[in-house]
């Protein structure tokens, strides 16, 4: 989850001139990355066994 300090923070390692869409794809970037050091963190992972087993299903 995204905090007001996170934001903060990434605000001010912005340039001095972005755009909203160049902002929000950094909000979204940091989010995915932290909800993924999550999952991880909480053992909800795929082995790649697994995930090579699925991708290979998709081409069945």
């Amino acid at each position: 989850m995204l905090t007001k300090e996170k934001i903060t923070e990434q605000l001010a390692n912005m340039p001095n001139e972005f755009t909203l869409d160049e902002l929000i794809d950094r909000l979204i970037l940091l989010d995915k990355i932290e909800e993924g050091l999550n999952d991880s963190n909480n053992g909800n992972i795929t082995s790649h066994e697994d995930m090579k087993k699925q991708v290979e299903s998709w081409f069945k």
